[in-house]
């Protein structure tokens, strides 16, 4: 009997595998490591190769502990989203490397159409900005610069972490809509835009399938039996329906390798004009559902920097505690520019500045700074949603950094908001979960798949209204050396 839905989760710096019962329970995951390469500052790439590679045997893993094929009634697919895979239809090898969401190679391309005045016409049909975060540009540097791409003609496929997944498990070569809605290639209210698609330089035809997030995606057969592939969805997406944003006004914030902050607005396609970006958050039976989202590049990416290259910590568990041993800051500011600032600035060429030192300095200051940013970073957002007429009445927080009690706490300081953090933390993956669930037929719709969110802990505002008006006039500050 099909009774369990299995989840592949592949992020940024790991690809897993999570079997789920239908009442939302996780009884097992499996996970990889993946490899990051950093050819030219700014670039960042991956082995498309080991990223399947290391899904089929996770993924395998799962089945087994499943007790085999027949025990699965549908497959979620959620992946990082603007990482852009290249391969042969003919061989289904890649045929370059993967260029990956945090790559900024394309920055000045991004300027000069942005010079050219291109960018209100990108918003206006992407709900998208200018920037070489999306997939528009990176899929165009690689046609002009890889040659092995424009030999392969016909042969070519193009897609996003979910389309190369999908290729490999059924030979399909379609994506879904969050998916699609991240490229700078699609419009918000219909698909491929051809317009958008002269502007970037993609080639058309290599491009997938714009489906559903639900539904009969395609079946596998490589797990000893027929799987279907039930849902599918950009990892912060999942993440918003794992949450149960379903209604508008509803948002969550996934603090992972970056941050990433949605809130639901209903089926009307939204325009921001305090530089937030409209997003499909799903689309079901063909009719889509939208978001406004903020995006922070460098969240626990910070901490590993703080433990790899500084060698200021062993292990990210010491953060909370490193953070609790001082009063405050000590007038330490950490502005997190690794990779540039995203929303609501989108300065990819900003650097990361840590400001305030003195003699009286000590390592628990720079950490504690660290995580401070978290919060600084999301009360931008929160000024910039606000502004746009979407103001959070809460946040719903997951990822793996809000495991830390004192930033979970800290965000509740400073937004002056209720938190909510869910006793699993993992919502993207559940969030997969819930379309997979829906698409086998499991559930009726998403409302009635959120059951499978649980319980549920929540953090109020303790900080006085003076320190936390102190804190920010200073984050203010640090961002404006970092952005002159």
């Amino acid at each position: 009997m099909a009774d369990h839905l299995l989840v592949i989760d592949e992020g940024t710096t790991s690809t897993r595998a999570m079997l789920f019962t239908p009442d939302g329970r996780c009884i097992a995951s499996e996970s990889a490591e993946l490899t990051q390469s950093y050819p030219c500052p700014g670039w960042v790439e991956h082995d498309a190769a080991e990223i399947w590679r290391k899904t089929l045997r996770v993924t395998a893993a799962m089945v087994a502990q499943a007790g085999g094929a027949q025990r699965i009634v549908g497959i979620g697919i959620t992946n990082q989203r603007e990482t852009v895979v290249f391969w042969d239809k003919h061989t289904g090898e890649p045929l370059a490397p993967a260029i990956v969401w945090q790559d900024r190679r394309t920055a000045d391309r991004c300027q000069t159409l942005r010079n050219a005045g291109h960018e209100p016409l990108v918003q206006r049909r992407t709900g998208l900005l200018l920037d070489p975060y999306f997939s528009g540009s990176k899929i165009g540097w690689a046609l002009a610069e890889w040659p092995q791409l424009a030999e392969a003609g016909d042969r070519l496929a193009i897609g996003t972490v979910d389309s190369w997944l999908l290729w490999k498990l059924t030979g399909r070569h379609a994506t879904d809509a969050t998916n699609a809605s991240r490229t700078a290639l699609m419009a918000l209210d219909g698909g491929w835009d051809d317009e958008l698609i002269d502007l970037f330089g993609a080639p058309r035809a290599a491009l997938p399938e714009i489906v559903d997030c639900a539904g009969p995606i395609g079946d596998t057969t490589r797990f000893g039996g027929c799987i279907p592939i039930t849902g599918m969805a950009g990892d912060q997406q999942a993440a918003a329906i794992g949450q149960a944003c379903l209604a508008p006004g509803e948002t969550k914030a996934t603090f992972g390798t970056g941050a990433f902050i949605l809130t639901h607005t209903g089926d009307a396609a939204p325009i921001s004009t305090n530089r937030l970006l409209a997003t499909v958050a799903w689309q079901l039976g063909g009719a889509r559902a939208y978001a406004l989202e903020g995006s922070v590049f460098v969240a626990g990416s910070l901490v590993k920097w703080l433990r790899d290259s500084l060698g200021l910590i062993a292990d990210a568990r010491e953060t909370a505690a490193l953070a609790a041993s001082v009063p405050d800051s000590g007038g330490v500011y950490l502005v997190p520019a690794l990779s540039g600032l995203g929303a609501p600035w989108w300065r990819p060429d900003a650097r990361a500045a840590l400001t305030g030192m003195s003699f009286s300095t000590v390592k628990a200051h720079v950490v504690r700074a660290a995580l401070e940013a978290m919060a600084h970073q999301a009360h931008d957002l929160k000024d910039a949603f606000a502004a746009d007429g979407a103001a959070w009445a809460m946040l719903r927080i997951d990822g793996g950094m809000v495991a830390n009690d004192w930033l979970a706490q800290d965000l509740a300081d400073i937004l002056a908001l209720p938190v909510e953090r869910p006793r699993f933390a993992e919502t993207t993956a559940l969030g997969a979960a819930m379309l997979a669930g829906v698409g086998a037929g499991l559930f009726r719709d998403l409302h009635e798949a959120s059951a499978m969110r649980g319980e549920v802990e929540r953090f109020e505002a303790k900080l006085d209204d003076g320190a936390r008006k102190q804190r920010l006039s200073g984050w203010r500050s640090a961002v404006q050396k970092v952005i002159a």
